[in-house]
């Protein structure tokens, strides 16, 4: 098994970086590290779109197998998807393809770093550094990284460098302490990928309406509902179910039933946890509440009598 160098020998500080793979992610990380003067030597790249990004962000890189691209780096960065990571890591590990003193740092938000255990025991220092951001594969994704958060798990010994290797990509790291890994990343999975179904679902049932451009009615809108939810907490809800209007909120369930049934029960339950927060924070009383928890269960709305 061939030693890769720690570091890059014109400059002691620099590391040489092999990225697995040349993914989204995996691709804008190297090229944030080598705009830092860190030298990505090689990537793994199997399909066209992969080849294609490898050119565009890393493009002194060489592209080989993932066992190759491990040997040939001080920094092995892996960017591959939370489930594949186990075995990319084992198998690695156990073809004897990991070196002692080699930092391997995965970029899975879900893993800390007891997924890295077959490297460590090759002699390997471990580090988790998830970047808080969505990645499209497109030129703007580097540029975004300024500023944002990375979920940073590292032994003691190694906080420091991971905390500089985030530094030095524009981030700013956040400790996640390695039993708090997963919850940390449903927490963003549970805002980011499901705001991003619930537009979408928004947007289909505004064009369903009449509306000839959707995304253009609901941006100012959920610009301002974003940036008051982040200053002020539930007490940036407004709407139905704050107001407690089980009348509307029936009315919205026969309308979704009638033209989307599929949104139904998303619906139903986003509206019932919206009702149990405002409750719960006495933006709503829970008298008031009545009437729209029985609409939400699917009970009868009883009319008042005139």
């Amino acid at each position: 098994m061939a030693t890769s160098p720690q570091q890059n020998p014109s400059d002691p500080s620099r590391l040489d970086i092999g990225v697995v793979s040349a993914g989204r992610v995996g691709s804008v990380l190297g090229a944030a590290l080598s705009r830092a003067g860190h030298r990505v030597v090689a990537t793994s790249a199997v399909s066209d779109a992969s080849r294609a990004r490898a050119a565009r962000f890393l493009p002194g890189a060489e592209v080989l197998p993932p066992d190759a691209v491990a040997e040939s780096s001080g920094l092995l960065l892996l960017a591959v998807p939370d489930d594949a990571l186990p075995q990319v890591v084992s198998g690695l590990a156990a073809a004897g393809h990991l070196q002692p003193g080699q930092l391997v740092a995965h970029t899975c938000g879900a893993h800390g770093i007891e997924v890295l255990r077959p490297a460590v025991e090759a002699g390997a220092l471990p580090m988790a550094i998830h970047p808080v951001m969505t990645f499209t594969g497109r030129a703007e994704d580097l540029d975004r990284l300024s500023g944002i958060s990375f979920g940073v798990t590292a032994p003691e010994p190694l906080r420091t460098v991971a905390e500089a290797l985030v530094v030095e990509m524009g981030g700013e790291p956040e400790f996640i302490p390695e039993p708090q890994r997963v919850l940390y990343h449903a927490a963003l999975c549970h805002g980011a990928n499901h705001l991003t179904t619930l537009i979408n679902e928004s947007v289909d049932l505004l064009r369903a309406a009449g509306v000839v451009e959707p995304e253009h009615m609901l941006a100012p809108l959920l610009h301002a509902a974003l940036d008051n939810t982040l200053r002020l907490g539930d007490n940036a809800l407004t709407g139905p179910i704050v107001r407690g209007d089980s009348g509307t909120v029936a009315s919205h369930l026969r309308a979704l039933d009638a033209a989307a049934p599929d949104s139904v029960a998303a619906y139903r339950e986003l509206a019932r946890r919206t009702a149990d927060r405002a409750i719960d924070h006495k933006r709503l009383s829970a008298r008031a509440a009545e009437p729209l928890l029985e609409v939400l269960a699917g009970k009868p709305r009883q009319e008042p009598t005139p």
